[in-house]
């Protein structure tokens, strides 16, 4: 029996305990982030999942995991089949298998600080059609059995100062005061913790490679504010930079202030704060205003300073991809690396510039048949030899402190099969096809992600995957609203309208399992283009990544003159902007790298 199957089977007897039948464990935190901290990884203790995608539901007599296509193999290596199903969303989705599996007098727990009101609402209907309930639990049954759990992280918050935001806190939250003027509202809830960060110009080391710290906010419609974090978190530091209109409040007070509102009509996101939360305003005897956060709108659409800083975060960056991909092209024909030497040695390099913050997110270094995982993460279990024959998949990023980062590229190791270098140069044709979209402004993403799908479709190929996220400003790597993907495939989320300011991926890519994974991802700055003569207000892409694509990978005779002629001139521009970061040898491999198409 193996440790997860044991832990299954403790939770169902503990269960048993509470007058539960079943219980539902999410891959969230109190704050429904993406990424969370080891406090609260909750279902990889339960499962041995570590994709940062995921939920679980136990019954007594069955359990299931539920992941979307980014994660259909992982999942399957991760987790035991004897103990879990494997459910695909949004295909299925878990009010779904609960109408289909649930048996009528089930008594379902659920965690109300780890779950979203209209995930309950939706599957309170769902139980309620076979006679089955939902329960809030008062403590997540997990916690219980954890015994090791790790304790939330006690690192202080640092400020972010306004030569890199662009804006002020008193700025923002003023605008946040207007917002709420506007709703006849008399303050926000903010529980997101990169709004948090965004709006009080903080940042912190709480979740791993995402530089925000564990805290909830209120914003009252004057301006003023009240931040909740744990004590020792606000140094006299932070406390002078957020200034004496920000209160500062020991974390355990929030749940009871939640209840002083009596009489007032309180915002909080449906989408952002837990179910919890909009429970304890309701009792407390105030009117639940739901919309969504004010500010993330306002933080997906950069101001001149943070471009300016991104810009210049991404050549920096850059430069130090150069170094990598060429020692990597030097070193991996000799067979002597790994997944992780290869990862470690990019950590490395990025570290050597003197201001990487962080990576921005775990690097997917991935040889083989691992690349075919979209979300790959090598361990010292999995880390695999790098061989020749291979292709080398490498999606990494770095946190500084003026920008974020995150690129993906592929490289060969020796010679590779003409099929490789047919899929490679289909996924080029479309993730060029998005770079060189021009659409109304207004336009969804969804209505573009066809443009980097259709070489692939005349194949009869795909991609289980969004072509494209948000992406933030030394904060949080896939950032919302913003997103480049149609709703059948994973990405989350309705979509939302494109506009001037918003910075996305464009990575779209191929896997066939057991064999090979590629992607190719630059990030793009959505720009007004001015087109003479023409009815409507458009816009395009700018690109904001540059390091070369693998030419030996491109098929030329694939591409159209007008790709040929982006290949060319991207390269040109690469070798011009990284160049005078670079050493002579390195200058003159990427030279060679950046050579037109023969």
């Amino acid at each position: 029996m193996t440790i997860h199957t044991e832990r299954l089977a403790a939770l169902r007897a503990h269960l048993a305990t509470l007058d539960l039948t079943g219980f539902v464990v999410p891959l969230t935190d109190e704050y429904m982030s993406e990424y969370v901290g080891d406090y609260a990884q909750r279902l990889a203790w339960l499962t041995g999942f570590k994709g940062s995608a995921g939920s679980a539901v136990v019954l007594a007599d069955t359990a299931a995991m539920f992941t979307d296509g980014r994660y259909t193999l992982q999942v399957r290596e991760q987790v035991d089949a004897a103990d879990w199903q494997f459910v695909q969303v949004p295909a299925t989705s878990m009010a779904d298998w609960l109408r289909t599996n649930a048996r009528e007098g089930d008594r379902i727990g659920f965690d109300p600080w780890l779950a979203t009101v209209d995930w309950v609402a939706a599957t309170e209907r769902a139980l309620a059609d076979v006679g089955a309930a939902l329960m809030p639990v008062d403590a997540n049954p997990i916690d219980a059995l954890w015994t090791d759990r790790p304790a939330p992280s006690p690192a202080p918050m640092t400020a972010q100062d306004d030569s890199l935001t662009g804006r002020t806190s008193a700025d923002k939250r003023a605008a946040v005061g207007e917002w709420l003027a506007e709703r006849r509202a008399d303050a926000v809830v903010l529980t997101a913790l990169d709004s948090i960060a965004w709006t009080f110009n903080v940042r912190g080391s709480d979740v791993a490679r995402t530089p925000v710290a564990l805290s909830y906010a209120i914003v009252h419609a004057d301006g003023t504010a009240e931040l909740f974090a744990a004590p020792g978190k606000v140094g006299e530091d932070v406390a002078r930079h957020l200034g004496n209109a920000v209160t500062v409040r020991p974390m355990t007070d929030f749940a009871a202030t939640l209840g002083r509102f009596a009489g007032k009509r309180v915002a909080a996101d449906p989408d952002r704060a837990v179910a919890a939360i909009h429970e304890a305003l309701r009792r407390g005897g105030a009117t639940v205003v739901a919309e969504r956060d004010p500010t993330v709108l306002a933080k997906a659409i950069k101001n001149p300073v943070e471009i300016a800083g991104h810009r210049s975060a991404q050549a920096r960056d850059g430069a130090a991809m150069a170094r990598f991909l060429k020692w990597f092209e030097e070193t991996a024909p000799s067979g002597t690396l790994s997944e992780l030497s290869a990862s470690d040695r990019l950590e490395a390099i990025r570290g050597e510039t003197g201001l990487l913050r962080d990576l921005s997110f775990d690097t997917i270094s991935a040889t083989g048949a691992h690349a075919a995982s979209p979300h790959y993460k090598a361990t010292v279990e999995s880390n695999a030899p790098i061989l020749p024959g291979q292709l080398y998949l490498i999606d990494s990023g770095g946190q500084y402190a003026d920008g974020t980062t995150d690129i993906t590229r592929v490289m060969p190791v020796g010679e590779v099969s003409d099929e490789m270098r047919d899929r490679f140069t289909r996924v080029l044709k479309g993730h060029i096809a998005i770079d060189t979209a021009i659409f109304p402004d207004g336009t969804l993403g969804g209505h573009i992600d066809g443009f980097a799908r259709r070489p692939l479709w005349e194949a009869g190929l795909d991609y289980a995957h969004g072509t494209g996220h948000g992406i933030g400003a030394f904060l949080s790597v896939h950032e919302g609203p913003q997103r480049i993907g149609a709703p059948n495939y994973p990405g989350g989320g309705p979509l939302e309208p494109l506009r001037a300011g918003m910075m996305l991926s464009n990575e779209p890519g191929y896997y066939k399992a057991g064999k090979y994974g590629i992607r190719i991802e630059n990030l793009l700055l959505v720009v007004e283009c001015d087109i003479p003569g023409g009815d409507l207000p458009m816009l395009a892409f700018e690109t904001l990544t540059f390091v070369p694509i693998e030419r030996s990978l491109i098929v030329p005779a694939l591409l159209t003159h007008a790709e040929r002629a982006w290949v060319d001139a991207y390269h040109a521009r690469v070798e011009a902007l990284l160049t005078p970061l670079l050493d002579n040898e390195t200058a003159a491999w990427l030279s060679a790298k950046c050579a037109p198409l023969s």
